[in-house]
């Protein structure tokens, strides 16, 4: 069972980010470019997986090693839901491709789902703003892949005649941006996947970092408006809603488990 807080050993942390565009997928630069470091400032958690810097979208982060593990190892399947706008329109014959897996040369991509859907009418402009051709109309695509190599669906737009001009991961799973404004984050509960272990990088009877939602140099500023999406990667794009602004101050406890010797 679990209890109200109390000093024990913390539950292991995990983080929901909206990683803005031009952001590195680590905590420290030494050219001095943005990091994660400049949006989340909870101490002893890494990131389950990558998202490109001129990426945007959902980055998970954890300091439980199973559940890290569990979210970017391929072997699991989690799904990976990705908007893409992409120069062209691709027709039915293009889709079937990307569907069907491609030869990217150094290796063949699974068989995957992608679909057109209208463009995004609830999402945040981009900073910077993508570049496009006057002449040439963009489409909007929903891919979901089951896998992960580096640079892979920009690759695989481009294998087939239409290159990706902007690209943001929606859903990891059952998780989602879920009314997220980029560089906003919120902590959830550690899902029945991964073993409940106390992170040995934390000391147990320790409290918490204080929970903050947006970067450093930012102000309050809000989410997008929107209505709250449904949380199924299949289910088409996710809007945003207004982010709910974490509590502060320091020195507020996790719940902890009580249950360590008792099977589930």
């Amino acid at each position: 069972m679990f209890t109200e807080p109390v000093f024990g050993a913390l539950l292991p942390t995990l983080l929901l980010l909206n990683k803005p565009y031009g952001v590195l997928c680590q905590f420290s630069d030494e050219a001095g470019r943005p990091t994660l470091k400049d949006y989340v400032l909870v101490p002893g958690v890494y990131a389950a997986g990558r998202l490109d810097t001129d990426s945007e979208g959902l980055l998970l982060l954890t300091d439980d090693g199973a559940l890290q593990h569990h979210i970017a190892d391929p072997r699991h399947k989690q799904p990976k839901t990705y908007l893409v706008q992409v120069e062209g329109e691709p027709d039915e014959a293009a889709l079937a491709r990307l569907r069907a897996g491609l030869d990217l040369g150094d290796f063949r991509t699974r068989p995957c789902d992608a679909r057109r859907i209208p463009a995004p009418d609830w999402l945040w402009p981009r900073d910077p703003p993508v570049r496009f051709r006057k002449t040439v109309p963009t489409a909007w695509l929903e891919i979901v892949l089951r896998e992960g190599k580096n640079r892979q669906v920009r690759r695989m737009t481009a294998k087939i005649g239409f290159p990706t001009l902007r690209l943001l991961r929606v859903a990891i799973g059952p998780w989602t941006l879920d009314g997220l404004a980029p560089g906003q984050w919120r902590e959830l509960p550690i899902p029945a996947m991964s073993p409940a272990k106390s992170s040995p990088g934390r000391k147990q009877g320790a409290p918490p970092p204080r929970v903050a939602s947006q970067r450093r140099s930012q102000g309050g500023e809000g989410s997008p408006a929107g209505s709250r999406p449904d949380s199924r990667p299949d289910s088409g794009p996710v809007a945003p809603t207004r982010a709910r602004q974490a509590e502060g101050g320091a020195g507020k406890m996790r719940r902890v488990r009580t249950d360590f010797g008792s099977k589930r």
